[in-house]
């Protein structure tokens, strides 16, 4: 690399070389990500394309209007960054190749961007209608299945596709041979949709996506997945530039574009390095978010409408209870944190 003979003469890890790349990346992507957003939030604006509140949220009706789309902002900036950063790659001036984590590089994007464009037709078709409803059920699950089901496809025919899911805690994978397929779409699906439904405050999903995105960084750093540390880093540098004006009181919101988006490159990273169940460790507080929501939706058919959150996901719960945005999502990161470390010593108790 560039910066290879310094860290060897400094007598540092190639760790320590993955970190730097990575926070680089993340610094780049942070910068361009508050800059491209500065310039595209008024027009936004301008354009009206703000966020219609659904009536069943009385919390949050100072936000209608406030504009939306907002993930469009980080996407653009993670793509910028991530080209020039593969076009150094490729002209070697970063370092010796991995081609075959090269692809999978660039698969994670893919899977990444195809679900955001997903949630950008989906934003598009709510702001067009005026109302709080784009995409139907049924369409936007076919278009995610679709996605999901071509990433895999490619990542199988190029040789990156692990048929075994490692065990945290363990040095033990289980083999699942073709029934692997089925596993992976399902959960690459749910998961995508988790961290949707998981967007319901100011700055939640970009804070639960900051300890998770993070949480990768390291892991990569731990276990030398220099590649997956990048696009990690990526991720992590986007949506800290974004928390700048998602935070409470946010003035963007990311919109389905940015959270399925961001649902995406988690499980591109999760898939690529084999690591499907540590990351859903790692994930968990996005998992039950999505859980509440079906959990509700069961409870109250099986019951003839009784309900067993006061309101679903599980964040409008505890705003129903009297608790302030800030007070979630702050609560919600702690404990997002805690799932990190416990994801984090699940993927590396073998290795120490």
């Amino acid at each position: 690399m560039l910066y290879n003979e310094l860290f060897e003469n400094l007598g540092l890890s190639s760790g320590a070389e993955i970190g730097f790349e990575a926070v680089a990346v993340a610094l780049a992507v942070f910068l361009t990500t508050v800059i491209i957003t500065h310039f595209v939030l008024p027009v936004l604006r301008a354009k009206k394309l703000g966020q219609n509140i659904s009536g069943y949220v009385q919390e949050h009706k100072n936000k209608q209007g406030t504009p939306t789309m907002g993930g469009i902002c980080f996407i653009m900036s993670i793509l910028l960054v991530m080209l020039a950063w593969f076009i150094l790659e490729m002209l070697g001036f970063l370092g010796q190749k991995d081609n075959r984590m090269l692809i999978t590089a660039a698969l994670t994007l893919c899977l990444g961007v195809g679900n955001g464009m997903i949630g950008f037709i989906d934003d598009y078709a709510k702001l067009v209608k005026k109302q709080n409803e784009g995409l139907t059920p049924i369409q936007k699950s076919l278009l995610q299945l679709f996605v999901a089901g071509a990433y895999l496809v490619v990542m199988s025919y190029t040789g990156n596709l692990s048929l075994s899911f490692r065990i945290p805690f363990t040095d033990l994978s289980l083999y699942l041979g073709w029934f692997a397929y089925p596993v992976y779409l399902l959960v690459i699906v749910g998961f995508v949709n988790s961290t949707n439904i998981t967007d319901g405050l100011d700055g939640l999903a970009s804070s639960i996506t900051v300890s998770v995105s993070g949480t990768s960084v390291l892991l990569s750093c731990t276990l030398g997945w220099r590649y997956t540390g990048v696009i990690s880093g990526a991720l992590l540098g986007g949506v800290l530039g974004f928390l700048v004006y998602n935070r409470y009181p946010a003035k963007i919101f990311m919109g389905d574009t940015g959270s399925l988006f961001i649902g995406g490159i988690i499980m591109g990273c999760a898939v690529s390095q084999g690591q499907l169940l540590p990351y859903i460790i790692i994930s968990l507080v996005f998992i039950c978010e999505m859980l509440s929501s079906l959990l509700q939706t069961l409870y109250y058919k099986l019951t003839h409408g009784k309900r067993l959150f006061r309101m679903a996901p599980v964040h409008h719960h505890f705003q129903k209870l009297g608790f302030s945005e800030t007070k979630i999502v702050i609560m919600f990161f702690v404990v997002s944190v805690f799932c990190c470390v416990a994801g984090y010593f699940g993927c590396t108790v073998n290795y120490f």
